[in-house]
């Protein structure tokens, strides 16, 4: 009588139901919503596609509350195989609101200020990070020793902090993970 309702394993593996999906795509519009209002800076530091960065500058041209409306759900569509967390993640980096954004501020400003100081944190620098320009950083790293010698604003100091943040950023992967047992089957 009630053998109807015995699957076997492959059927119960449906995956999300449609509510599931709705709620991650309404959460993904509302991510579309937060980063029509971020600055250009800080949209190019989360790393979009291209398509979804065009429709977020779309955005911010209408003034129509129905268009506006529409290029959300736009937006949230062509984010639809993005994960809302790294997305959320990548926001936060991006405004300074992740505590390893902060974290990561700090840790550039003090290498940087011992960059500047002695060789030797360069040279420590240098054998951690064996990637790294080391004729880039060399030369940051003079033109702010002098800058800080001849009390001038410190344009070298601020393009150091800046190479040091790229270095040690960690990038983030928006795009979900495909489920390995898809690719195997």
């Amino acid at each position: 009588m009630r053998q109807d309702f015995i699957e076997d394993d492959e059927e119960i593996e449906r995956g999300p139901s449609k509510s599931q999906l709705k709620r991650e795509q309404l959460e993904l519009q509302e991510l579309g919503r937060e980063m029509t209002k971020l600055g250009d800076d800080q949209l190019k530091r989360i790393h979009l596609p291209e398509d979804v960065l065009a429709e977020i500058i779309e955005f911010r041209r209408m003034r129509s509350f129905g268009a506006q409306r529409r290029q959300l759900q736009l937006i949230g569509k062509k984010m639809r195989n993005m994960d809302p967390k790294a997305v959320r993640e990548a926001i936060d980096r991006a405004t300074g609101e992740s505590r390893a954004a902060v974290a990561l501020l700090h840790r550039c400003e003090t290498l940087r200020d011992k960059m500047i100081e002695g060789d030797d944190a360069v040279k420590k620098f240098i054998d951690e990070h064996p990637e790294v320009d080391i004729q880039a950083l060399r030369t940051l790293v003079r033109g702010a020793r002098k800058e800080r010698e001849l009390q001038k604003p410190p344009k070298n100091a601020r393009e150091l902090y800046r190479f040091l943040h790229a270095t040690l950023e960690e990038p983030l992967e928006l795009f979900r993970e495909e489920e390995e047992s898809d690719e195997n089957a």
